[in-house]
């Protein structure tokens, strides 16, 4: 089988990686950077090249690029993928993607199925991929209505084989309801922790509790905000509900409620154990 990969990053570089390392399927790779093709090709992370001639051959491929270019480059080569082939997108949205190219695939004789790999770094580019980045990860899959069981069946086995230990089915919809709170928030609150100005302090002063907080504060600024203006109704959703839990903190505080920060804590101490 003949796999295309566009976008040798992270993610991209990481998959083509896991697919030479996996199994024996060929793998075609770009990159906007020279560099990284050669590198990729070096590195033995990819056989090939892919190029507009050798699009066409692909049984399967993975666009892992930003939302906005992923959209541009399944609308520009549309009439290129092979007929019957699987793409899949990479991105951490799915309404804004899905509802853009699912109709393009329909119309070109192509299976456009949202994919959401649930594993990174803090660190972006393909000097950082790995063949196991997804050992113990969750694989996000978005496919259409009416896709055929046995298909799938094959798509999560193909995932599964990259060391992915999980696949979740799921609706553009549901993906990005849930990845607000479990992604996106976690990159916002991060980014404004670390701008207290007594984070220059905290050396000697700090353990686990802040590398874990700091850790995504470090991010692809290009990335999230496309990934943040894309979702921003659940994402806003969410930062308007840590607000208000926050001011009922704070107010515990001010008050000097002993008695309300308790069960406050307590709360939080019980949730966290109850979803784990």
């Amino acid at each position: 089988m003949n796999i295309g990969i566009i976008g040798l990053g992270l993610i991209g570089g990481s998959i083509s990686k896991a697919i030479k390392e996996n199994t024996d399927y060929k793998v075609f790779g770009t990159d906007l950077k020279e560099s990284v093709i050669y590198k990729a090709i070096l590195l033995e992370a990819i056989d090939e090249r892919l190029t507009d001639d050798i699009l066409p051959s692909c049984d399967i491929v993975i666009v892992a690029l930003y939302p906005e270019d992923c959209i541009d480059y399944i609308k520009k080569k549309a009439s290129l993928f092979k007929k019957s082939s699987i793409v899949f997108d990479c991105c951490g949205v799915k309404r804004s993607v899905c509802s853009e190219v699912q109709h393009i695939a329909e119309q070109n004789g192509f299976l456009f199925i949202g994919g959401h790999p649930m594993a990174g770094l803090e660190y972006s580019g393909f000097a950082y991929s790995q063949k196991a980045l997804f050992q113990n990860a969750s694989m996000i899959l978005t496919p259409p209505d009416g896709i055929k069981i046995q298909l799938l069946e094959k798509i999560k086995h193909f995932w599964l084989s990259l060391g992915f230990t999980n696949v979740e089915i799921t609706s553009p919809e549901k993906h990005d309801q849930i990845i607000a709170f479990t992604s996106q928030l976690a990159h916002i609150v991060s980014s404004a922790y670390i701008k207290s100005p007594k984070a220059p302090l905290h050396k000697g002063f700090s353990a686990g509790s802040y590398k874990d907080l700091t850790r995504v504060a470090k991010l692809n600024a290009d990335m999230w905000t496309q990934l943040f203006l894309m979702n921003k109704d659940n994402l806003v959703s969410e930062i308007d509900g840590l607000i208000n839990r926050l001011t009922e903190y704070r107010d515990s505080l001010n008050d000097n409620n002993e008695r309300k920060l308790w069960h406050l804590l307590e709360e939080g101490t019980k949730k966290k154990l109850s979803i784990g």
